[in-house]
């Protein structure tokens, strides 16, 4: 399986170094950003499964930076983690999940629960891209097929598949309850929701009769 990119972006070289020796363990691509400009440019060219953003950068912030992301089209489903030194309170919480983040997490932070969040997102990136290669090949193969039979045996596995990936993201999101506040374990959710929902109507669009 191909490695998935994580986007980790702080303007302090010890802060990234510490960011990778947690997630090394997850034994994944991990892409180095010192500045939100330089964030910017790497989303021009690289698909990322998550980014982790520090909030407080010289010049433009995490906050900044993000509605930067948000408003790309290619880049404003990437889930934004907001990494911050100082917890200023609920209203700046609220400040990061209104800049689009789908988790807000104060310094210090347990490695092990940033290191599970992060392989959620992974996980997710991953099977989100396995099915979209299957669905392609799979409507290559009902367009040139002269079987509709094994068409549809096709997207019936395709089906169980997705099935399967809806399954354990409720797994998952479980797991971020038990892990998350609750304002974050919600955003995940949903983020995760609006993910597979857009699969299921992909596939349900290959359907023989589907317009």
């Amino acid at each position: 399986m191909q490695k998935a990119k994580i986007l980790l972006v702080d303007d302090r070289p010890e802060n990234l170094l510490a960011l990778e020796a947690i997630l090394s363990a997850l034994d994944q691509t991990l892409v180095r950003a010192s500045s939100g400009e330089e964030a910017l440019k790497a989303l021009l060219t690289d698909d990322f499964a998550v980014i982790l953003l520090d909030v407080q950068m010289p010049g433009m912030d995490g906050f900044e930076t993000a509605a930067h992301i948000k408003r790309r089209e290619r880049t404003r489903d990437i889930p934004i983690i907001f990494l911050t030194a100082i917890n200023h309170g609920p209203h700046h919480t609220f400040r990061g999940y209104a800049a689009g983040a789908v988790d807000y997490i104060s310094k210090p932070f347990d490695p092990w629960v940033l290191r599970a969040k992060v392989s959620v997102f992974v996980d997710l990136y991953q099977k989100n891209t396995q099915l979209k290669e299957q669905a392609a090949l799979l409507r290559l193969q009902l367009e040139t097929d002269e079987e509709p039979a094994i068409g549809g045996a096709l997207l019936g596995e395709l089906s169980a598949r997705l099935a399967a990936v809806e399954e354990q993201a409720e797994a998952l999101t479980k797991q971020l309850d038990a892990t998350a506040d609750s304002a974050g374990a919600a955003a995940t959710a949903a983020h995760l929701e609006r993910k597979l929902v857009g699969l299921r109507r992909a596939l349900d669009a290959l359907r023989p009769g589907a317009n």
